[in-house]
């Protein structure tokens, strides 16, 4: 017995060490989990839309690779607008400046003027890894400024979110960029222009309680959480449990706050459509 318990502790030893070595040979990032469904898989199977294979959750990344799935024709707007730092947060230089590093954005959001297979746009798409895609005085003024462009030219205006919601290091400044939104979006909506919002993952706060909900079409990606006010705070706040899929786009969808659910693979043509469609009808004699 004693010979055999020590050539157990000795092939257990030696599988340690083997697997350590083999661990040590694989690079980060070949293998990948799903924060939604929780599987793991070759990372060149979530292709070049970085999509989970198993659940079609679209992995977050930056706004700048989201809009090379939509499309090669863009002109960026007010490249200049910079976050600045209103309230003297403690550490909120070099948060900045590294959201900044990791995005290749001055701010949260891209904006500009481009071209959806054959259809004029204002885009903008939200970047989540921007501190959480929150929303600022700077990225607040970009997508109020795209709007009062869209309204100008008379372009339909598309835009992508992704936000964890106001942005906290710039409190009241940061809340007031809802309402300067909204009146933007009033003003081009007015004009009788349409607007097409995209729900991305995580769309929730300020964004979902403004903007992000005033559009005239709205699609989502699937799996994306879509919300205001975060389901733990609800749950201990009314001391209930809220069943699994609350707060989800499915959801979503099916209480009537989202027109349509649309894979990111198939969102360029989906828009493709529609803007064809808005532009056969013209939208602005018919609202």
């Amino acid at each position: 017995m004693s010979s055999f318990g020590e050539h157990v502790k000795r092939f257990s030893s030696r599988s340690v060490s083997m697997l350590k070595h083999y661990q040590a040979k694989v690079p980060n990032g070949i293998w990948q989990e799903c924060p939604h469904c929780h599987a793991s898989f070759y990372f060149k199977r979530a292709g070049q839309y970085r999509v989970c294979p198993e659940c079609g959750y679209g992995f977050r990344v930056t706004a700048r690779r989201r809009l090379k799935m939509l499309t090669k024709n863009f002109e960026e707007w007010d490249t200049d607008l910079e976050t600045k730092d209103p309230t003297e947060f403690p550490d909120y230089e070099h948060k900045i400046k590294k959201a900044q590093t990791v995005t290749h954005l001055k701010d949260g959001v891209l904006t500009g003027k481009a071209l959806i297979d054959e259809y004029p746009v204002a885009l903008g798409i939200m970047d989540p890894l921007f501190i959480m895609g929150s929303l600022g005085t700077a990225n607040g003024e970009r997508i109020a400024r795209m709007f009062e462009k869209a309204t100008e030219q008379r372009l339909p205006v598309v835009l992508l979110t992704a936000s964890g919601g106001a942005r906290m290091q710039e409190g009241i400044y940061s809340l007031m960029q809802m309402a300067k939104i909204s009146q933007a979006v009033n003003d081009h909506s007015a004009a009788g222009l349409a607007y097409i919002s995209v729900i991305m993952d995580p769309t929730t706060g300020g964004v979902t309680a403004s903007f992000a909900s005033q559009a005239d079409i709205t699609l989502a990606e699937p799996k994306a959480l879509f919300g205001f006010t975060g389901k733990r705070v609800i749950e201990q706040t009314i001391n209930k449990q809220l069943p699994d899929d609350f707060q989800s786009v499915e959801n979503s969808y099916k209480r009537g706050f989202i027109d349509e659910i649309v894979s990111r693979e198939q969102l360029p043509n989906r828009l493709s459509q529609l803007l064809g469609i808005l532009e056969a009808k013209e939208w602005g004699d018919t609202k």
